[in-house]
């Protein structure tokens, strides 16, 4: 691959490892959350996920399609569509300005800024190329699977086991702090066992209902 997709790469090579699926990763994956988090179409997602690549695109043309994205995927309270209109207010725009932005494809910084915040998206949300902007939200998942493959990952890297190695140098109160602090994550951890499982009961519960 080329250096731009790079990175992505390597975030896939690692996920085929932790999934035990390399090369099908769209069959491990939530294709479709992908999707709506980076505005990238379901279909260019699976390619990308399986280690394609995505079209070529110009700017103008990929904030166009991340706008009607929004409006294909963002929903009001209602479960409606937001108009024109009202995306306009949304941005501190006019509709007018806005109907501009969806032939010309380059609206404002301020008001994309104003339309991402409101609906939550990520920095970058309009201009990263889809390999940029996949990559970027796959690094949640990778973090989340290299956890539950090894559990002391967070530990280390916030430092925890080192300091307990260094408990018999330590004074009384920073001993009482880092127990105060193991008991919490032990506590914590006992919380989501017993979670998990009484989780299969509730579903088999739900798939009666």
């Amino acid at each position: 691959m080329s250096d731009a997709y790079a990175p992505l790469a390597d975030v896939l090579d690692r996920l085929g490892e932790l999934t035990g699926r390399p090369g099908r990763l769209p069959e491990a994956l939530d294709v479709a959350g992908l999707s709506h988090r980076t505005g990238i179409p379901v279909g260019v997602v699976a390619e990308l996920l399986s280690g394609g690549r995505a079209p070529e695109v110009c700017l103008s043309q990929r904030v166009r399609q991340r706008l009607d994205f929004i409006r294909e995927t963002r929903r009001r309270a209602d479960g409606k569509r937001y108009s024109l209109d009202e995306l306009a207010r949304i941005a501190g725009t006019s509709r007018q300005w806005l109907s501009e932005w969806r032939k010309s494809g380059m609206p404002g910084l301020e008001h994309t800024d104003r339309l991402r915040r409101f609906f939550g998206l990520p920095a970058g949300f309009f201009t990263a190329d889809e390999q940029e902007a996949l990559c970027e939200a796959l690094q949640p998942v990778l973090q989340s699977l290299e956890a539950e493959a090894d559990p002391l990952l967070r530990l280390r890297e916030s430092g925890l086991v080192r300091l307990a190695a260094r408990a018999p140098q330590m004074n009384a109160r920073q001993l009482a702090t880092l127990a105060d602090l193991a008991e919490m994550i032990i506590t914590s951890e006992r919380s989501g066992e017993r979670g998990a499982v009484r989780e299969p009961a509730d579903l088999r519960g739900a798939g009666r209902a």
